[in-house]
């Protein structure tokens, strides 16, 4: 009678396994980013870029992957006071999950790493008249996540050299936030 507990303890350690989520950083199967994000939190080096009104506070709504490899971010941001939709096309460079796009300057858009279920995390390199500005993003597939992705979202800014100080929320702001709660869950 070892056999039942025995069997037990492998099909619980096989279902812990499978219920685990794997973060990825390299090799991105990126059309499984296609779909509907929530922005969470976004943290810089020059602070006033993503503020409410900052040229740089860009709240995706949806990725789509494209044919040719590049990725179609359809985004919302702040124009005196209006939530404005705007659709731009990323281009994939030879680096997987690299992909640069001119808006406000030259940029490089990096996917840090993400699970694909539930969230993920960019990195924009942006260089407009010379200065560079450093912005990193969180966002989930819903409108709030637990504390450990915040948690996981300092430690990346750490890396990149920022402080928590440089972190905005952005789930509980009102403005262009309807764009999550017309799509509570996906992917």
């Amino acid at each position: 009678m070892v056999v039942l507990p025995v069997l037990g303890l492998v099909l619980s350690l096989a279902a812990a396994q499978f219920n685990k989520e794997v973060v990825v950083r390299r090799n991105y199967n990126m059309a499984r980013i296609s779909g509907v994000w929530c922005p969470i939190f976004m943290a810089s080096n020059n602070m006033t870029r993503i503020e409410e009104n900052g040229d740089l506070r860009i709240l995706i709504q949806n990725i789509n992957l494209l044919k040719n490899g590049s990725l179609k971010f359809n985004f919302f941001f702040m124009v005196q006071g209006e939530c404005v939709a705007v659709a731009m096309v990323c281009e994939k460079t030879m680096n997987n999950g690299e992909f640069t796009i001119a808006y406000e300057g030259e940029n490089k858009v990096l996917l840090l790493e993400t699970d694909y279920r539930m969230y993920a995390t960019f990195y924009m390199e942006n260089i407009k008249n010379g200065t560079e500005t450093h912005v990193l993003a969180l966002y989930g597939r819903i409108p709030e996540l637990d504390r450990s992705y915040l948690k996981r979202f300092i430690n990346t800014c750490k890396n990149y050299g920022l402080d928590s100080q440089n972190i905005i929320s952005l789930t509980n702001k009102a403005f262009c936030r309807r764009l999550c709660d017309v799509f509570p869950e996906s992917g």
